[in-house]
């Protein structure tokens, strides 16, 4: 089905380049950028989650950049109702729109509709984090594993949000949170194109070991310093914070902690790069590919 608005979504792994593409393609199109990094929607962890810089801001106009506090319950779900808003009021403007980011959830989310889960208590998951915290994620891993375990075959159960998510709804409703999944979700008012950029391998794990350096250059262990009393927080159980917390509560030593960072953010990496291949929808191409032919295969599909 053809519709009046178009809505181009860029993925792919983290440290690919894909906010650089964003803003080309933003200016190209003259359209605004929704942001679905589920890492950047937070003002005091700017560092360590690779906000775009002040530069590449004023490039194009961004939303659900540093729109949150941590201290703020945000969900997916509140996310997708938010990013539906306010695509609404950006396709009065202009008929193509652009979102990018890595979290493939937030990503399907908005393209697709979320299955629908009940309300439970905020001390759940609080309990939950505190858990992770003092016995680490083996802890959750078993519990989902005893309360849900088709959902601890499919889910991404070293991803800690994922893992937390699953086990509220399943202690808090009593029903397995697989059982929730997979129903008719409401249509879309656009036609979605979708564009990931890849690398080969050694390419991409040096990018990312690349770009911690340049986060703890840039301050990263300060930003967590100060974060580090809060550690329990949901949006703090990040790739690149849980790290220096264990840093600072002396279970790891700081080089060890950098390792640690590098080498969870590769896993990372990977996973988004298995949950984005799933989807025969993209269009892939290389980080380094020139903006015309990505502008072409676009302009084809509008």
């Amino acid at each position: 089905m053809n519709y009046k608005n178009t809505f181009i979504t860029i993925v792919g792994p983290t440290a690919i380049g894909k906010t650089a593409l964003s803003i080309q393609l933003a200016n190209h199109f003259s359209c605004d950028i929704i942001s679905c990094d589920s890492r950047q929607f937070y003002k005091e962890m700017s560092i360590g989650t690779a906000v775009p810089n002040a530069e590449e801001l004023a490039a194009a106009k961004h939303h659900f950049i540093q729109n949150r506090s941590i201290f703020e319950e945000y969900n997916v779900g509140q996310f997708e109702k938010d990013a539906l808003q306010k695509l609404d009021e950006l396709f009065t403007e202009n008929s193509v729109q652009i979102m990018v980011g890595g979290s493939g959830l937030y990503v399907d989310a908005v393209l697709k509709g979320l299955d629908y889960f009940p309300e439970v208590a905020p001390a759940i998951r609080e309990q939950l984090n505190v858990e992770l915290a003092e016995n680490g994620i083996a802890s959750l891993q078993n519990k989902l594993k005893e309360l849900d375990i088709e959902s601890y075959k499919t889910l991404a159960i070293d991803n800690p949000h994922r893992l937390i998510r699953a086990l509220e709804i399943c202690i808090g409703t009593g029903n397995t949170y697989s059982s929730y999944k997979n129903k008719p979700k409401a249509p879309r008012n656009f036609n979605a194109i979708k564009i990931g950029l890849t690398a080969d391998r050694e390419i991409l794990y040096n990018r990312i070991n690349q770009r911690v350096d340049i986060m703890m250059n840039n301050g990263l262990l300060e930003e967590a310093k100060k974060l580090h009393q809060h550690k329990t927080l949901n949006a703090l159980q990040t790739v690149g914070y849980r790290e220096l917390f264990s840093y600072f509560d002396g279970n790891f030593t700081k080089e060890f902690a950098i390792e640690e960072i590098k080498k969870n953010t590769r896993r990372f990496a990977k996973r988004q790069g298995t949950w984005f291949r799933k989807d025969t929808a993209i269009t892939w191409f290389d980080y380094q590919e020139e903006i015309a032919p990505i502008i072409e295969t676009i302009t084809t599909k509008l």
